[in-house]
């Protein structure tokens, strides 16, 4: 599909993605949808024999209770036509929605729910052919300090968040718990020592993991939790996941030490 030329929505992903104007003139305007992967799928199964058959009723024609308006396939396994099955209907308003939200990922970092086969799913994928050059990659903001540094990577409306530490040689970090909030560890390069205790317990949990065997280490809640790069020389590095997006408002952060000094 052209934009500015045969294609509603694939102009609106075009200038969107491109920072340009868009005209919707009645938002409320209903587009039905088919997508190429499954415009390519029937095909598929039309050469392999197994074509989905259909007819087109008339104007007002009405079978099996429902009245048809001339251009909406009705199935039928002796239909005359073929037929793509699956399509998806959608307002211009929530078409233009859906892109300002794409557009916006790389500012807010938050990923919406895509479910598998889904037309948000389909339109990202539109959307995302479309991107300029300069638009492919995007700066992240690293929160450095003597110690390394943290960035959050991706925020969802459905798995939360993901972030990635860089802890430099002999760094501790955490030594703090969560009421509710879970993460996991996982150490993808480096040396570490993981250490969990229970508030208001002296037992301490220790893991010892490495980028050279991968594994994933819950950070439980009610514990207090450390991570420390056992290396001399090199830095750890260790990407998180929290089961909750930060809220600066509502940290759910305590400082407790693991061990006392």
């Amino acid at each position: 599909m052209r934009p500015n030329y045969n294609s509603a929505v694939a102009t609106f992903c075009y200038n969107i993605a491109h920072d340009l104007p868009i005209t919707v003139n009645d938002p409320v305007v209903e587009l039905e949808m088919l997508f190429i992967d499954d415009l390519i799928e029937e095909m598929y199964d039309a050469l392999e024999g197994r074509p989905h058959k259909c007819e087109y009723p008339g104007v007002g024609e009405v079978v099996d209770g429902v009245e048809y308006d001339g251009l909406t396939p009705c199935p039928s396994g002796n239909g005359r036509f073929c037929y793509a099955p699956v399509t998806h209907k959608a307002t211009l308003g929530r078409i233009v929605e859906l892109l300002n939200i794409y557009h916006d990922q790389p500012l807010n970092l938050m990923m919406p729910a895509i479910p598998n086969g889904s037309f948000e799913k389909k339109l990202y994928s539109m959307y995302l052919s479309y991107l300029p050059p300069e638009k492919v990659a995007f700066d992240l903001k690293m929160n450095c300090d003597e110690r390394g540094s943290f960035t959050e990577l991706l925020k969802t409306t459905d798995h939360e968040q993901f972030s990635v530490n860089f802890s430099k040689p002999g760094i501790t970090k955490g030594q703090h718990w969560h009421n509710s909030k879970w993460e996991f560890f996982i150490v993808v390069s480096g040396h570490a020592l993981i250490q969990e205790r229970r508030i208001g317990s002296d037992e301490v949990l220790e893991f010892e993991v490495s980028g050279e065997c991968i594994q994933t280490v819950h950070m439980l809640p009610g514990y207090t939790h450390s991570i420390t790069n056992l290396s001399d020389t090199e830095d750890l590095v260790t990407l998180m996941w929290a089961n909750e997006i930060f809220d600066p408002q509502h940290p759910d952060t305590f400082f407790e030490r693991v061990v006392g000094e």
